[in-house]
């Protein structure tokens, strides 16, 4: 699922305008959070009116269930071709190394903006909470995908189980990137994915061709 899969068919024009106003609330809502952002500045950042905002969005909280799948949009496509490719220990780790470098690039400051979104939303609304949990499913469907082709290939054990396992994975970036942002260092995000790896690797039949790194980061070979 995609910010375009969560869009109701417009025109051309009515598209362009939807898509300024829900990129302005995503920039705003990364930077100031999303009680911080009123729809005034929203309306001020996108340079559309009260009628035009409320055109495409009911209310506030619609606005920013459509800011969250484009928050998803834009995390996930940073984090590409890696996020493709995650079919194999090696490939998980290249991934974990172009996340961690990329935050160490932007001063480990900000966190994630999704899970930052989810910390202020997740306990309010039922529906921005549902939109919210698809989102996540969304952004850990590579990982899913990835690992069910291991485990359906023989190289991951019949025991382990591709829906956890991404799900712990997604768990430990989380809070990762939570600790890296408290810290200003990337190395919580570093260990807490180093940990789910070699927990997926625990599960692997063919032993790894190299031992992955920790300090510097290098992947190992692909199983």
């Amino acid at each position: 699922m995609t910010t375009a899969q969560h869009t109701p068919k417009l025109t051309a024009r009515g598209a362009a305008t939807r898509t300024r106003i829900v990129a302005a609330t995503a920039d705003l809502v990364r930077e100031h959070g999303a009680a911080g952002t009123s729809l005034d500045d929203v309306m001020a950042a996108s340079g559309t009116s009260k009628s035009q905002l409320y055109h495409y969005f009911a209310n506030k909280d619609d606005l920013l269930r459509a800011a969250a799948w484009q928050q998803t949009d834009r995390t996930m496509e940073a984090q590409r071709p890696e996020l493709d490719q995650l079919d194999s220990l090696a490939g998980l780790r290249r991934w974990r190394d172009k996340f961690v470098t990329a935050h160490d690039e932007a001063g480990n400051v900000g966190g994630c903006p999704l899970g930052s979104l989810a910390s202020e939303l997740a306990d309010g609304d039922p529906q921005t909470r549902t939109v919210l949990q698809k989102c996540f499913t969304a952004w850990a469907s590579p990982l899913l995908m990835g690992l069910t082709a291991m485990r359906d290939q023989g190289r991951l054990r019949p025991d382990a189980d591709p829906d956890a396992l991404a799900e712990a994975i997604m768990a430990a970036l989380q809070g990762g990137l939570l600790l890296s942002k408290t810290y200003r260092s990337s190395r919580p995000l570093a260990r807490a994915l180093d940990m789910a790896i070699d927990h997926v690797a625990s599960f692997s039949t063919v032993p790894e061709a190299a031992v992955a790194d920790r300090s510097t980061g290098t992947a190992a070979a692909k199983v």
